[in-house]
């Protein structure tokens, strides 16, 4: 049964989300400012979505949204940072992988991905999904667990995360076991990469900010990953 926080956190998303689906002017200044500031949007959105899924992810390890040295702040630099990643990584895989499925003979994927729904656009979506998922999403989670550890180290200060990352020491230490048969081996092929399919059948504008809400599910993944790792510890 939902609680007293509950209720009050999600009340709050609600009510931040609904004057874009009752005032046109609001939504219209949306769509033209991520339009024209689409790296800084994505630093914002990430920062308060994907942390607000880590949040969430707090919330179903321990019963609540907060805990001491959680370190909100320093995990909002991080997600936004990685909003900028991933921005990036949109723009190089929405325009390349149509080209190389034509490089490979498959005709007007390029035209195909900018034209109305249909079975073949379905694909191209798919397997721009695949390649991004395969070769970027890995980087980015370990180096999202990595800054993860480095923060909780630190107490979730803000100057604690402005000191060096131990980055090898990190690395060597993490739990593998977990980070390959949950997070890469089904995470990977069985959410993101039909989540992020969907991503891409969207128009541009919105695939930024659907892929942060995305972060909440994210969030939530990496709950029951620390929740295994705790399990295997023990």
């Amino acid at each position: 049964m939902p609680k007293k926080q509950d209720i009050i956190l999600w009340g709050a998303v609600i009510l931040s989300f609904l004057p874009f689906f009752v005032s046109r002017q609001v939504y219209d200044g949306y769509v033209s400012f991520n339009h024209d500031h689409g790296m800084l949007m994505a630093f914002i959105k990430f920062a308060i979505l994907a942390t607000l899924g880590e949040v969430v992810g707090l919330r179903i390890q321990s019963g609540s949204y907060y805990r001491k040295g959680f370190g909100i702040l320093p995990r909002m630099i991080v997600w936004g940072f990685l909003g900028l990643t991933i921005k990036m990584a949109f723009i190089i895989f929405t325009s390349g992988v149509p080209v190389f499925l034509e490089y490979l003979g498959i005709k007007d994927a390029v035209q195909v991905f900018s034209a109305p729904f249909s079975g073949r656009k379905l694909f191209v979506a798919f397997c721009t999904s695949a390649a991004l998922n395969l070769v970027y999403a890995p980087v980015m989670m370990t180096f999202h667990k990595i800054t993860d550890i480095h923060i909780i180290s630190q107490d979730g200060t803000l100057a604690g995360f402005f000191r060096p990352v131990a980055f090898s020491r990190i690395f060597v230490n993490l739990n593998w076991d977990v980070m390959w048969n949950f997070v890469f081996k089904k995470t990977i092929p069985f959410f993101w990469i039909p989540a992020h399919t969907l991503t891409f059948l969207l128009p541009p504008d919105w695939q930024v900010l659907f892929a942060a809400l995305l972060g909440i599910a994210l969030g939530t993944i990496l709950a029951f990953a620390g929740l295994m790792g705790q399990k295997q510890e023990t």
